[in-house]
C-alpha cells in the first residue's frame, strides 16, 4: 500500500461538526493535511485534482463556520468536491472514487446528506441554491432541515448565461443567499470573454493591494464610527478599479476580492456574512488551481484531470497504446481539411483540449473560437457563421450538446444551415458516469428534419466522416465518436467524402443480419467469430448513417435473412427506432420477419470501466452472441447456447 500522509488533525474528523472545536491556527494545519490527503488519494485513483486543491482552505472554512447538512453547501460542477467528501465522512472510501460501486467523482444526493444537490455540468449552483433559499422561506420539508444556501461557483462557470439568469432572479427576490465566486483565472481551459476581463480588472494594478487590505478587515467587524469611512474608501477603490460593480447592479452585496487561501481573510468574512447577511451576497475569493502541488501548479490546465500518478514527480501512469485517440484523429482530420479550405472554422465551449481544437487553434488562431461555457451561444454562433458563408465545425461533447438543443432546433435545423457538429464522448464514458454519458444525441438529432446523422465505426471511418461533413453544404450534419483510443485499423492518407445515406457490408453471411451503428462494430465482429465456431455466420453491416437511412441496404438484408438485429451506443428512440419505423412502414413484419434491437437500457448507468458499463447495458460481444442465438431460437445447454 502506498505511503499515506501523516494527518493527526484530519484523523480526528469524522464529520464537519468536528471542525467546530479547532482553533483558527489548527484549521490552517488541517488544511495542509487535507491537501496532502487529497493528493495522495487521487494519485492512487486518478480523477479531478487541480480544482479540489484550489478550494482546500475554502472547504475547511465553510465547514467550520456553517452547519452542514442543515446549511446547504452546493458545489458548482462539483469536480472540486474531493476535500468536501473527505471532511464529510467519506475519507475511508476515497480510494474508490470514480470506480465501479465506489464514490462518485461529483456530488451526488444519494451518496450523502452533505451533498444537497448533484452536479457534474457547470453553472447550476446559483439556481439550485436559490431554490433551497426560497424553499426555506416557504417552509419546505427538507429531511436535514433548512439553513443557509451557499453556492460555490468558478469563474469559468460564471461565463454561462444560466449563472446570470439565476443571479438576476436572486437579486429580484432579495432572499438571503450566499454565492462564493471561486476565481482562479482558469476553468478547464484559460478563461475567455468579457467577464474574464472584468474579473481581471477587479484586482489588477495598485488599487487592488489597498482594496485587499480593506476587505481583509471586513467592514462589518470595525467599530461603528469607522464603518462608514471604510465603506466610502471601498466604494472609491471600486470606482478607481472598474467604475462600478457588475454584481451589485444585479442586486448582490459584494465582498472582495479576498485571498481564498488565507484563513485570516476567509474566516472573518464568512463569519460576518453568516451573522449579518440579509439578502443575496457575493464573496469574491481568489484561488490558485492546483495549489500546493507543484506538478499541478505547473500544468497548463492546473492539474484538472489526471490518471494515476507518481506522488513525488507527478508523472501520470498511463497504459501505452498503439492506436490514436478518436479526439486526436478528429483534430488531425479537421486540420487536413482546413489546410485546403479557408472557409472551415472551429468552435468549442471551454473545451479546446478535450475536443482536440487546441491543435486547430495553434495552426489557425483566427478561425478557432472558444466561446466559454456557453453551448447555446456556440450553436447559434455557428449558425451565424454558416449563414455568413463559413463552414463551421461545432465541436462539443455529446452530454454538453444537450444544453444547446433549442438552438440546434430553432437556429440550425429550421433554417437548414450547414453547421457541422463534431460530437465527442459518444456512448458510455467510464469514470465520469451517467452525467457525462453521450447517450441521447442520436435520438434528439435524428428526429430533426433535414439533419444528416453519422456515427464512426472506427477511427478510419471518422476521418472519412470529417471529410463528408466538410463537403456537405445542404443543411446540418453531425458525426459522433467515443472517448478513448481507436481500434488500431489502418488509417487512410486522406479522408474521402462518403455517399450520404449509404452503409456498407462488412461480412456476408446467412440467416441473421447484424446492422451496427457506431463503434460497437468491433464487438459485433468478436461475437461473429464466436458464432462461426457454432456454425453460424451472420451478415454484418455498418449503417454509417442513422439519418438518412440506407433503405436499400436494409431491404436487402430483410430479403436475404430471417432476422435482423441492430446495435448502437445510444438510448431508446435512436437508430433502432428509425429502422423499426421504416420496417413497419414497409410491412416486412407481415411476413414474420424478426427484428430485434440492442440499445442502451432505460436507466442511468453509474460509473465503472467502459467494459463494465457496456456489460451492464448488455452491449458487449457475449451479449450480442446471446441475442443472435435467441432470435434464431437456439436453446441453451449447460449455461451455454448450443
Amino acid at each position: 500500500m502506498p505511503d499515506r500522509p501523516t494527518t493527526p488533525l484530519l484523523d480526528q474528523v469524522q464529520s464537519p461538526a468536528d471542525l467546530k472545536r479547532f482553533s483558527d491556527g489548527q484549521l490552517e494545519t488541517l488544511a495542509h493535511e487535507l491537501r496532502a490527503e487529497t493528493i495522495a488519494a487521487v494519485s492512487e485513483t486518478g480523477g479531478h485534482l487541480g480544482a479540489g486543491l484550489g478550494v482546500v482552505e475554502l472547504t475547511v472554512a465553510l465547514h467550520h463556520v456553517f452547519d452542514a447538512p442543515r446549511d446547504k453547501i452546493i458545489w458548482d460542477v462539483s469536480h472540486q468536491s474531493y476535500p468536501h467528501k473527505i471532511l464529510t465522512g467519506r475519507r475511508d472510501r476515497m480510494r474508490s472514487i470514480r470506480q465501479k460501486d465506489g464514490l462518485s467523482g461529483f456530488t451526488k444526493r444519494s451518496e450523502s446528506p452533505y451533498d444537497p444537490f448533484g452536479a457534474a455540468h457547470s453553472s447550476t449552483s446559483i439556481s439550485a441554491a436559490l431554490g433551497f433559499a426560497v424553499a426555506r422561506d416557504l417552509g419546505g420539508a427538507c429531511p436535514t432541515g433548512h439553513g443557509d444556501a451557499i453556492a460555490i461557483i468558478g469563474d469559468g462557470a460564471m461565463s454561462a448565461g444560466m449563472a446570470f439568469e439565476a443571479m438576476n432572479n436572486a437579486g429580484h427576490l432579495g432572499k438571503r443567499l450566499i454565492v462564493i465566486l471561486n476565481d482562479n483565472e482558469m476553468s478547464i481551459a484559460p478563461p475567455v470573454g468579457a467577464l474574464s476581463s472584468y474579473l481581471s480588472r477587479l484586482y489588477a494594478g495598485e488599487p487592488f493591494q489597498e482594496f485587499k487590505a480593506a476587505a481583509k478587515g471586513a467592514i462589518s467587524l470595525l467599530p461603528p464610527p469607522f464603518q462608514e469611512g471604510a465603506r466610502r474608501a471601498k466604494d472609491m477603490l471600486k470606482g478607481m478599479t472598474v467604475g462600478g460593480t457588475l454584481f451589485e447592479e444585479l442586486g448582490f452585496s459584494y465582498v472582495g476580492p479576498i485571498d481564498g487561501h488565507d484563513m485570516e481573510q476567509l474566516l472573518p468574512v464568512l463569519r460576518t456574512v453568516k451573522a449579518r447577511a440579509t439578502g443575496p451576497i457575493l464573496i469574491h475569493a481568489l484561488t490558485k488551481k492546483g495549489k500546493g502541488y507543484a506538478p499541478a501548479e505547473r500544468a497548463r490546465d492546473g492539474g484538472h484531470a489526471t490518471a494515476k500518478f507518481d506522488l513525488v514527480t507527478g508523472e501520470q501512469k498511463k497504459a501505452p497504446s498503439n492506436a490514436p485517440s478518436y479526439t486526436k484523429v478528429f483534430a488531425n482530420a479537421l486540420l487536413d481539411q482546413a489546410a485546403r479550405d479557408d472557409k472551415i472554422c472551429a468552435i468549442t465551449a471551454a473545451m479546446p483540449d478535450g475536443t482536440g481544437l487546441d491543435l486547430f487553434s495553434e495552426r489557425y488562431p483566427s478561425r478557432c473560437f472558444d466561446v466559454g461555457i456557453a453551448e447555446q451561444h456556440a450553436v447559434t454562433f455557428s449558425a451565424g457563421l454558416a449563414a455568413g458563408g463559413m463552414k463551421p465545425f461545432c465541436a462539443l461533447y455529446s452530454t454538453f450538446l444537450q444544453r444547446g438543443y433549442d438552438q440546434v432546433v430553432h437556429d440550425v435545423a429550421i433554417q437548414r444551415l450547414p453547421v457541422r457538429f463534431a460530437i465527442d464522448r459518444a456512448g458510455l464514458v467510464g469514470a465520469d458516469g451517467a452525467t457525462h454519458a453521450g447517450a441521447f444525441d442520436v435520438a434528439f438529432l435524428a428526429n430533426l428534419p433535414g439533419f444528416v446523422v453519422m456515427a464512426a465505426a472506427d477511427e478510419a471511418e471518422l476521418v472519412h466522416m470529417v471529410a463528408t461533413a466538410a463537403a456537405h453544404d445542404d443543411g446540418p450534419i453531425a458525426f459522433r465518436y467515443p472517448r478513448g483510443e481507436g481500434s488500431g485499423v489502418t488509417m487512410p492518407e486522406r479522408g474521402e467524402p462518403l455517399e450520404i445515406g449509404k452503409g456498407r457490408i462488412i461480412q456476408e453471411g446467412s440467416r441473421v443480419a447484424i446492422l451496427s451503428y457506431g463503434t460497437r462494430l468491433k464487438e459485433v465482429m468478436e461475437a461473429s467469430e464466436a458464432l462461426r465456431a457454432r456454425g453460424i455466420t451472420p451478415t454484418v453491416a455498418d449503417a454509417r448513417f442513422a439519418k438518412p437511412l440506407d433503405e436499400a441496404l436494409i431491404l436487402d438484408l430483410v430479403e436475404n435473412h430471417e432476422a435482423m438485429i441492430t446495435i448502437e451506443e445510444g438510448a431508446i428512440g435512436g437508430f433502432a427506432s428509425h429502422v423499426s419505423h421504416f420496417l413497419s412502414e414497409a410491412k416486412v413484419f407481415d411476413d414474420g420477419f424478426k427484428f430485434r434491437s440492442m440499445v442502451l437500457p432505460d436507466i442511468f448507468i453509474d460509473q465503472a470501466s467502459p467494459a463494465d458499463m457496456y456489460g451492464t447495458a448488455r452491449l458487449n460481444a457475449s451479449d450480442i452472441e446471446a441475442r443472435v442465438l435467441d432470435v434464431l431460437d437456439i436453446a441453451q445447454v449447460s449455461g451455454k447456447r448450443a
